[in-house]
């Protein structure tokens, strides 16, 4: 008889895809269940990739106004009788909490029936669910080693990836310099407002300079249009609204300049590429930034804050030259990338919850 597991939570790709991939190493041994939210990307992927799901109701806590809070509020109590009664109906022998909306209940659920759990955390900060049950979680999965403090039985796995990341080759010092600028699927507006000035002055001191930049579908007719201004009559830069073959992107790539999310610095850390990063101000518990200082520590990355770029816009053409015109630094920072790569995050995670089950 196979196991019967559940893995709660989602909202953002970050959550998800990583849990898809430890769903898709779980297949032939367990069945499968995701518990998430209508509201999340979860509710699109999860059955795309042929897994069942459930939805519940729940929302944000974090960061949110007062009326949002109290509106999650009152849907967290039948969240988590919703939760009880798809467990118990499933017969959950263990439970994964990946984070995002659904995590929370779920997770309490799991914990009120005396199910095995194992918390996932990406990030160098766990979010407000980890942090309220990663000390009753039976143990923990976690991507930055400074995670673990928050846990019991926690163990560094990495963020799972996609495996075609990790075939890509060292940077070739031969070939012109490429800069990738990635905002994430939505696109970033401080990357979008800043750049195209910046993309002009790079052009000019690196003639066979060329630049990918992903502005997201909303921004992009903007954002190519301010490029077309700054930089006319220049060739070499190319706005993309989304780009779907992401690992082909980062095999190009000398430098990458992204937020840091955590599911963009697994990537880069499997591409085994240098980048400069700028965490996103408003994320939660301001996890992308402790996200950008581990890789910088790590010697994989630069970091610029918002703040730091509102003060001396000016920086950001400043490190975006220096990393560009020093060869030997950005093949030094990828190979520093590489060395926090994980390639098999998703089978560890997926032993360590078969582990819990004496699977």
């Amino acid at each position: 008889m196979r196991a019967r597991i559940v893995i709660v939570g989602g909202g953002t790709g970050g959550h998800i895809i990583p849990a898809l991939a430890v769903a898709r190493e779980l297949a032939g041994r367990a069945e499968v269940l995701f518990v998430g939210t209508h509201r999340g990307l979860e509710s699109r992927l999860v059955p795309e990739a042929g897994f069942p799901l459930d939805l519940v109701a729940a929302g944000p806590l974090n960061q949110v106004s007062l009326a949002t809070r109290l509106r999650t509020a009152t849907q967290l109590p039948m969240a988590l009788v919703d939760c009880v009664r798809i467990l118990r109906r499933f017969g959950a022998q263990a439970v994964l909490g990946v984070g995002g909306y659904a995590s929370g209940p779920g997770m309490a659920a799991a914990l009120l029936l005396g199910i095995p759990t194992l918390a996932f955390e990406p990030n160098a900060v766990p979010g407000l669910t980890n942090r309220l049950v990663g000390r009753f979680a039976s143990a923990a999965a976690v991507n930055f080693a400074p995670a673990t403090r928050w846990f019991r039985n926690a163990q560094v796995t990495g963020i799972p990836v996609r495996p075609e990341f990790f075939s890509i080759a060292a940077v070739d010092a031969s070939q012109p310099p490429h800069l990738l600028i990635f905002g994430g699927s939505q696109g970033a507006r401080i990357l979008n407002t800043l750049l195209p000035p910046v993309a002009a002055e790079l052009l000019r001191a690196f003639p066979t300079l060329t630049i990918l930049h992903q502005a997201g579908a909303r921004h992009a007719e903007q954002t190519r249009a301010a490029y077309a201004t700054a930089c006319a009559g220049m060739v070499g830069w190319r706005v993309e609204p989304f780009l779907s073959n992401m690992a082909e992107c980062f095999e190009r790539a000398q430098l990458v300049l992204a937020r840091s999310g955590a599911s963009t610095v697994a990537e880069l850390a499997a591409a085994g590429r240098a980048a400069l990063l700028v965490p996103f101000a408003a994320a939660a518990d301001n996890h992308q930034q402790r996200n950008a200082e581990a890789m910088e520590q790590a010697g994989a990355a630069r970091m610029l804050t918002e703040a730091q770029l509102a003060e001396n816009p000016a920086s950001l053409a400043a490190e975006l030259r220096a990393l560009l015109a020093d060869r030997a630094r950005l093949a030094a920072m990828g190979e520093a990338a590489r060395t926090l790569a994980h390639p098999r995050a998703a089978a560890e995670i997926a032993q360590r919850l078969m582990g819990l089950i004496g699977g």
